[in-house]
């Protein structure tokens, strides 16, 4: 499931695979940005913010001065940029390959195909994807809250501000305010759950029953970094298959520390209102006798915002 570590690791894998070279294949399978043509551009870098990722391409050596191209801008250092702007939704998959390498996913589900010499790049299942100049794409993400997997050197003010943000709503549940990326970026319902495991928290709870906030956000910002640069999350601390997790994904299961089977409900709304609302993204994982309740419940459950 894409959260702020899967998509930061996308991102290094598109840089790592792209950055620097010329696009000789692209293809936005979208409707709206089909026609859109950024072959004989270089690919100038890949990067994250939250569940977000940007592949910036370099301006276009056919363009003229005065000629409006998707990604140009008016400062002379994004002159003739594009963004490409994704995030993965539920099913978003990014695809590192050689290219000409035979796909081992069905066709129709790919959006996204740069190539570039021997590697070709494949987003599939995208749920969005766009060009953007590069003030949009920075006016795409203004909104989110501190990122997760941010610049060490700022997470002290980081940290602060998404404290901040949090106690806005005090009334509001927990787990709703953590998913809510305008508080803070990175987290999703697999994180919600192993965080709120780890710090002994109801997820219903409103945020003001909550002790100690900023040690909550200072363990997702731990958890997320410690698996930026792994495959498979690990919150026990335990790799071996099957005991990475705490609670996420063991309905009725004993719970690891206390043996107490762990309970699930649905919290919150729908990230996308064409999502079914039965959809089980929305369900949060709890052990009753190690997460035990503070106070009722606080403001009717709402949507996410992505």
């Amino acid at each position: 499931m894409p959260e702020g570590d899967t998509v930061r690791r996308a991102a290094a894998r598109v840089h790592q695979a792209l950055a620097g070279r010329t696009l000789d294949r692209a293809e936005l399978r979208v409707p709206r940005f089909a026609a859109v043509d950024l072959t004989g551009r270089v690919v100038h870098s890949a990067r994250s913010r939250g569940k977000h990722l940007f592949v910036v391409v370099g301006p276009d050596s056919r363009d003229t001065p005065g000629h409006d191209t998707p990604g140009r801008d008016t400062g002379d250092h994004d002159r003739g940029r594009a963004v490409l702007h994704a995030h993965l939704k539920m099913e978003g998959r990014v695809h590192v390959l050689r290219a000409g390498e035979r796909w081992r996913f069905p066709g129709h589900t790919a959006r996204l195909v740069l190539r570039a010499g021997d590697v070709e790049v494949v987003g599939t299942g995208l749920g969005l994807l766009r060009v953007l100049t590069p003030a949009e794409a920075d006016a795409a993400v203004a909104h989110l809250g501190p990122d997760l997997l941010g610049d060490d050197r700022c997470w002290d003010a980081g940290t602060a501000e998404a404290v901040r943000r949090l106690g806005e709503r005090p009334g509001r549940t927990i787990g709703e305010a953590l998913l809510d990326q305008r508080n803070l970026a990175g987290i999703g319902t697999i994180y919600r759950a192993e965080l709120c495991f780890l710090r002994g928290i109801d997820p219903r709870d409103p945020v003001s029953a909550v002790p100690d906030l900023p040690a909550v956000v200072d363990l997702a910002r731990r958890l997320l970094v410690a698996n930026a640069d792994r495959a498979v999350r690990v919150t026990t601390g335990d790799t071996r298959r099957g005991r990475e997790l705490w609670v996420y994904g063991r309905d009725g299961k004993p719970c690891r520390r206390c043996g107490t089977p762990v309970e699930t409900f649905r919290l919150g709304g729908r990230a996308d209102p064409a999502e079914p609302s039965d959809s089980p993204d929305r369900v949060a994982y709890i052990c009753p006798s190690c997460q035990p309740r503070r106070a009722t419940l606080g403001a009717n459950p709402t949507e996410e915002i992505t």
